[in-house]
Order: C-alpha cells, then sequence, then structure tokens
C-alpha cells in the first residue's frame, strides 16, 4: 500500500544502461525482481496479525508492540532515498544484492529473536535491507527493459504491491495459527536464498551514473533517521511517563533538533538527499503531507484492531486475516475507481472525498461495542476507511506530481514513498500510545480503541481541511495510470 515509485529508479538522472537497447531482455529476471519485491511488501502487512502472538511471547511492554512495526517502516522510508542513491555510486547489481542480504539475514534473525530489544534491532535491519533492494530492483527495470517491455515490466510491478498486501494478512493469519508467529519471518529464509542465487546468474552487470560525479549523503542519511526514531520513541513511552514529563519534552526538542540539523546538512551537501529547493513546490508539499497522514491512518487502523480482535474479542490469528481482506479490497476498488474519476472531479475532490470517507468509517469503529458483531460492527468502518484510502492515495500522488520538472520526477517519486513509510510509523506510533494512555488510566484496551479512532477520525478531519485548502484541482489525462500498492 504505496504510492507507485516507477519514477523513483530515474530520480539520480543517469544516462540509460546500454543494455535497455537491447531486443529484448528474459521474462525470468523480473521474475526474480518481482518476488525479492513481493518479500518485502509482504513483510510489511504479514506482520501485523502476529502482533498479540509476538507481543506475548517476548513479553513486551506496554505500548513497545508498536516498535515492531514501526522500526520496519522507520528505517525503510527513511533511508529509501539513500538506496537509490547507492544504486548509482555502488551499482544496481551491488546494491541489489546487498539490500536482499540484509534483508534475508534481518529476517532470520527476527525469526530467531530471544527478546523484544532482538526483535526490534532485526526488524530496523529488514528496513534497512528494503530500502536498499527496491529502488535497485526499479532501476534494473527501468534500464534494462527496452521501451516495449518496460510498460508490462512496470504494471505487473505494480500489481505485486496490491497482491503482497492482500496475501500478507492472510498469509499472516494461516502462519501464526498453524506454525507460530516466528514463522512470519523465517519464510523469508529460503526464498531469500533461492532469490539470491538466482541473481547471481540473472541480474545484469552493475551500472552507474556515466559522466556524473555522486556520492553518498551519509551524515544526512543518519540524521534523518535519529530524529524520526528519536521522535517515534518519545511518542511510544509519553503514556508511561506522561506527555508533559521532562522525558517526553527532552525527546521531541531532541528530534526536532535533528531534524533541524538534518536541513541544515542538507543545505550545504553537494549531492544532498533531499535537496532544499523542492519543498518549493506547494503541491508536492501538500501531497506528501497527506500521503503521510493518510497512511499513518490506514496503518494504526490495522494495527488496533489486529489487538482488539485478537486480545479483546479472542478471535484467532487466521480469523483476523480472514476478516482484514474486505479492507484490503476496498483499497483496490477505491483506487480504481479514482483512475476514472481523477480526469472528471480533479484531485482535490477526490483527496478531501477519500479523507471524509476515511474519518467517518473512524467513528463507526469508535462506537463499537464489545458485544457488537463484525459484519455490523467492524465491518462497515472497514470498508469505509479502506475506500477512503483507494481514493485518497492516487489523488494525492497526481497532486503531488503535477508541478514537478521532469528532471525532479524520481525525487519528488521518492519524497511520495518516503512520507507513505514514516506516515505509517507515525500513525502506529501516536495512535498506539492514545490507545495504551487509555489503558493505563483503568479503561481497559477496548476504551483505549474507541479513544485511539476518536482520534483517527479527527486527523482525518484535519486532513481533509488541509486538503480543501492546499491540493491543487489537477484533472489528469483520461487513461493516466497511478497505481497503489
Amino acid at each position: 500500500m504505496q504510492t507507485d515509485g516507477r519514477a523513483l529508479a530515474t530520480q539520480r538522472g543517469r544516462a540509460p544502461h546500454p543494455a535497455a537497447a537491447a531486443p529484448r531482455w528474459p521474462w525470468s529476471l523480473l521474475v526474480l525482481l518481482c518476488v525479492a519485491q513481493f518479500m518485502v511488501i509482504l513483510d510489511a502487512t504479514v506482520v501485523n496479525v502476529a502482533l498479540p502472538s509476538i507481543g506475548r511471547a517476548l513479553h513486551f511492554a506496554a505500548g513497545d508492540l508498536s516498535w515492531v512495526v514501526t522500526a520496519y517502516v522507520l528505517f525503510s522510508g527513511g533511508l529509501v532515498l539513500l538506496g537509490g542513491r547507492a544504486s548509482d555510486v555502488v551499482g544496481r547489481r551491488a546494491t541489489f544484492l546487498a539490500g536482499l542480504a540484509v534483508f534475508t539475514a534481518a529476517s532470520l534473525a527476527s525469526g530467531l529473536a530471544p527478546s523484544a530489544g532482538a526483535l526490534i534491532a532485526a526488524r530496523a535491519g529488514q528496513g534497512l535491507g528494503a530500502a536498499l533492494l527496491t529502488p535497485a530492483a526499479l532501476s534494473i527495470i527501468t534500464t534494462v527493459y527496452s521501451r516495449a517491455q518496460r510498460a508490462t515490466a512496470l504494471s505487473v510491478w505494480g500489481a505485486i504491491g496490491g497482491g503482497g498486501a492482500a496475501a500478507g494478512v492472510l498469509a499472516g493469519g494461516m502462519l501464526t495459527t498453524w506454525l507460530g508467529w516466528r514463522s512470519v519471518f523465517l519464510v523469508n529464509v529460503p526464498v531469500g536464498l533461492v532469490a539470491a542465487a538466482a541473481s547471481l546468474r540473472l541480474l545484469p552487470p552493475s551500472g552507474t551514473a556515466a559522466g556524473i560525479r555522486r556520492e553518498l549523503d551519509l551524515p544526512g542519511a543518519l540524521l534523518v533517521v535519529a530524529g524520526l526514531v528519536t521522535g517515534v520513541y518519545a511518542l511510544a513511552g509519553a503514556p508511561q511517563h506522561g506527555w508533559g514529563s521532562v522525558r517526553t519534552l527532552s525527546l521531541l526538542a531532541l528530534s526536532l533538533g535533528l531534524l533541524a540539523a538534518f536541513t541544515a546538512a542538507e543545505r550545504r551537501a553537494r549531492q544532498p538527499l533531499l535537496p532544499p529547493r523542492i519543498w518549493r513546490s506547494r503541491s508536492l508539499t501538500a501531497g506528501a503531507v497527506v500521503m503521510l497522514g493518510a497512511t499513518g491512518i490506514l496503518v494504526g487502523t490495522f494495527f488496533l484492531n489486529s489487538l482488539y480482535l485478537q486480545d479483546v474479542r479472542g478471535a484467532s490469528a487466521l480469523r483476523v486475516g480472514l476478516e482484514f481482506l474486505p479492507l484490503v479490497a476496498a483499497i483496490g476498488l477505491g483506487a480504481h475507481l479514482a483512475s476514472r474519476l481523477l480526469p472528471r472531479t480533479g484531485s482535490r475532490v477526490l483527496a478531501v472525498a477519500g479523507l471524509v470517507l476515511m474519518g467517518g468509517g473512524a467513528l463507526l469503529l469508535s462506537g463499537v461495542s464489545a458485544r457488537a458483531g463484525y459484519a455490523t460492527g467492524l465491518l462497515p468502518g472497514l470498508l469505509l476507511i479502506g475506500s477512503g484510502t483507494g481514493l485518497v492515495f492516487p489523488a494525492a500522488t497526481v497532486a503531488a506530481m503535477s508541478e514537478v520538472a521532469a528532471d525532479r520526477a524520481g525525487l519528488a517519486s521518492g519524497l511520495m514513498t518516503a512520507a507513505h513509510e514514516i506516515g505509517a510509523a507515525l500513525g502506529v506510533a501516536v495512535f498506539a500510545a492514545v490507545a495504551a494512555a487509555t489503558a493505563a488510566a483503568g479503561g481497559g484496551f477496548a476504551a483505549g480503541y474507541r479513544h485511539g479512532f476518536i482520534v483517527v477520525a479527527a486527523t482525518a478531519a484535519g486532513l481533509a481541511v488541509a486538503a480543501l485548502l492546499a491540493i491543487p484541482a489537477v484533472r489528469p489525462a483520461p487513461g493516466t495510470s497511478v497505481a497503489v500498492h
């Protein structure tokens, strides 16, 4: 469930790879790249259903379970632009293999983790591997395949996102129920090993940007990740230590200081990850903010409902996976509807309408009673949030890219991908903190669930107002495709 990153591979401005002129490349290479990407997408959703089992097995402290999700998305989103730059500096083949190796090793470490801290560290390693693997794979597709093959290749790549999301919630339920929570991570290991062996034979030689001096902005990458991790750590611990405590306020101040240092470092860097001029585009900034907020709402919905269904209602992991499928299907249907409506209604109307639907769904979920059934209680709210998400993501992406010059399209696409991942981390941290604070006050998690979705509804309302004021009314040409993962 992330925006289409097909332009990400072009963000570094490199010359086409010589192999692009070849008549045809075998589709076996595309299969390899898609299998690797399927692992990454699957891992972003498969873990949600296993969260309660993980929390019980590793004795997670209250409020810390959200780090199983946030550690992954923070590192994958915070480092995705660095991964794209690495494919230029080090080479696409080398970066892909490094990402695959790190992701596979971190998956093994996650599956064997003896403690909560070890699992969180391993999940951060998975995020690093994903940040290297995904942009390198996209870069290979866009530079190796000929123009005639590329459209098909990118369509298949886009479909992998939706398939991975649906498979993730179902596979998470089946694996957790039948083989235990560790299997949701260990299943990546044999797949990663087979993919690595095939990569040595199928991947083309590494290509780097010809005639353009490039360097890795490691200080910038470290500062942005440190700032984000510190901020999320402050939010996650706020229910326990107090929102106005010295600890919480000091950590938030440190987070803002690190992010300010990142901004200053980008102004001085010769090859910055995120050139400051990119923020001059109002449409791009507004689109990124809406993408960040909407993703936070969506992933927060998965997180809260997974805990609620299993810990409060006693549902099995398999049942929870099945009950999440209508939400995933609603996202796909909403995105399909958006592709047809965008040329007529424009991006602003769809973004606002989608956020209103998401807010309405959150209000319905906030009113769910412990005795309400799934079909009459939870399902209507989940369907509204899913369909609203399907409308918002394409609208925000089209609006964000509307004023971006061709030579910055890849950078803007990378920014939207980062906003998606970082939004997921912040959404889980904030909504989980609200639910945990209510539960700690004596209301129990059922009350925390309701309060969490009240905050979700308020967030959606605020985003709807922001979209109405800042999102441009862009009407793409009929037939324009905006894939949503």
